[in-house]
């Protein structure tokens, strides 16, 4: 009986916790992340946004296999360094929802575009956080970016991270079929990058919380 009521009543904290979390500003949640708010960190970045960015590194990635632990944990850092530099950046000229999961494709793509991911599909994976994607999520995730890229006004730009990000060209053989040098296909490409984040942080259907 003791043990039951122990676990209800850790029931009804963590109920309470989340609740509060619902009902804060994004001003506030803002205040709480820069003040390193153990509950609040843990709850609205690492838990509540979990399924928002393994959503977004599924779509980028497609059947690469990365660790999603790894990358939620860069973004964390990315928004937290130098002060929360970052995140003070945010305008709120949206939910701080979207403009988190434009933060997070963009931290993505550029970490695809170094490549700084795991690519060797041989190796097996370490836990479930680390997985190769079943065809059915490969299939949805490439259906999600063609639909960004579509909506793209530059269909040059969307070509570039179509054939570097989604097909795997070198950038030699893209450079060549866009007539352009190496040099100028990166600064494209930065370009492009830019130019679908914006897409994505405008993309109301995908971006809904």
């Amino acid at each position: 009986m003791e043990q039951k009521l122990r676990k209800d009543r850790g029931f009804a904290l963590n109920v309470e916790r989340n609740c509060k979390i619902q009902t804060m500003t994004d001003q506030e949640i803002i205040s709480s992340l820069i003040a390193h708010d153990p509950k609040v960190t843990a709850q609205f970045f690492f838990k509540d946004c979990r399924p928002l960015f393994i959503s977004v590194i599924r779509r980028i990635f497609d059947k690469q296999i990365v660790d999603y632990d790894e990358i939620i944990s860069e973004l964390y850092i990315l928004l937290m360094e130098n002060d929360a530099k970052k995140l003070r950046s945010f305008k709120f000229e949206s939910t701080l929802y979207l403009w988190l999961k434009a933060v997070a494709i963009r931290h993505c793509l550029l970490l695809k575009s170094k490549a700084k991911v795991i690519d060797d599909e041989s190796q097996e994976p370490l836990n479930n956080s680390h997985r190769e994607l079943s065809s059915a999520e490969s299939s949805q995730a490439r259906m999600d970016m063609e639909t960004l890229l579509r909506q793209m006004k530059n269909q040059r730009y969307a070509l570039v991270i179509r054939l570097l990000m989604i097909e795997d060209k070198t950038p030699e053989d893209v450079a060549r079929q866009l007539c352009v040098t190496v040099d100028n296909l990166y600064n494209i490409k930065r370009r492009a990058i830019q130019a679908l984040t914006e897409v994505a942080l405008k993309d109301k259907k995908h971006y809904e919380r």
